[in-house]
């Protein structure tokens, strides 16, 4: 794996409060790598180091195997985008972009610039001031913005966070046409982005990391769950489907005519044992099998369970 960044031990404190503690990371080249975690992680701390804005107060990082710092050579290597960008609201999307360019030694030609625009679907909306733009069309400006002066790496802070699930799925597609050619680093607390375009996901709990694995290494980790609809069942149903070995839980999901329908929890790696013991218990008791169905576990439930676990160590 070639890695377009690392981190090593990278500790910054506040003071007596630690906002991150020997954070070490390493973040393949052209991956969507996914930083997640509850509000006041770390996650931005992390950021802004990358992006040479603040400094680390021991430990280390590199982008594109260059030592990063606030004075570092690292930054023509970067594409940042705030939380929550700002622009002149005056400036069109078109002379914001001319204005960003400006600062880089290598000059971007109008045909880059618009390049960019289209990328980002602003192409018709290019020549519009951006106090007209809507927050969707301002996310994807910073993309631009980003992009601008051929990063190679993005590190983007909560791109999809204060938007609608239109403008969401606009960021999204974009991340998803950049996997490849851009390293993209972003952080979130977004569970349903991370799990439909993250590669790679790290988890971060008060600024320690709680875990980094593939997306779906880690979603193969979690626990299963199981609908199970019968007729002629009853609520007391529940207590025979929980001594099912392999299951740990078992809700009524509710009742339809004479179908109870149950939800549950079953081990990591049991579910097809489970579902056909479901079946040999309802041919046993005289029940008929409405339906028997996994239902496929998400990211917020191996993110819950995970941060729950490392709190409660």
């Amino acid at each position: 794996m070639t890695s377009a960044i690392s981190l090593n031990a990278l500790t910054k404190r506040y003071g007596d409060v630690a906002a991150l503690t020997d954070l070490t990371l390493d973040v393949a080249a052209g991956s969507i790598f996914g930083f997640l975690g509850p509000n006041g992680a770390g996650k931005t701390t992390a950021l802004m180091i990358l992006a040479g804005l603040s400094r680390a107060t021991s430990g280390s990082a590199t982008i594109g195997g260059i030592p990063v710092s606030v004075e570092g050579s690292h930054r023509g290597q970067v594409g940042y985008l705030a939380q929550e960008p700002r622009f002149y609201g005056w400036m069109s999307g078109r002379e914001t972009l001319e204005y960003v360019a400006s600062f880089y030694a290598v000059e971007s030609t109008k045909r880059e610039l618009n390049e960019l625009l289209d990328l980002v679907g602003l192409a018709d909306a290019g020549d519009r001031a951006t106090k007209t733009y809507s927050g969707g069309m301002r996310q994807r400006l910073g993309i631009a913005q980003a992009l601008t002066g051929g990063p190679s790496v993005l590190l983007l802070d909560e791109p999809a966070a204060a938007l609608d699930p239109l403008g969401r799925h606009d960021v999204l597609e974009i991340m998803r046409r950049l996997r490849g050619d851009k390293t993209i680093f972003y952080s979130t607390h977004i569970l349903d982005d991370v799990e439909r375009v993250s590669d790679h996901v790290a988890i971060l709990d008060k600024g320690r990391l709680v875990v980094s694995a593939p997306t779906s290494e880690l979603l193969a980790a979690t626990t299963g769950s199981i609908r199970v609809a019968l007729i002629g069942a009853t609520e007391s149903t529940a207590a025979a489907l929980a001594a099912i070995p392999g299951v740990t839980g078992v809700s009524p999901g509710g009742r339809q005519r004479d179908e109870w329908s149950f939800d549950l929890t079953v081990l990591d790696g049991r579910t097809a044992d489970v579902q056909r013991s479901v079946m040999r218990f309802a041919v046993d008791a005289g029940l008929i099998v409405a339906s028997n169905r996994q239902e496929a576990p998400g990211l917020e439930e191996a993110f819950l369970r995970i941060v729950d676990k490392e709190r409660a160590a």
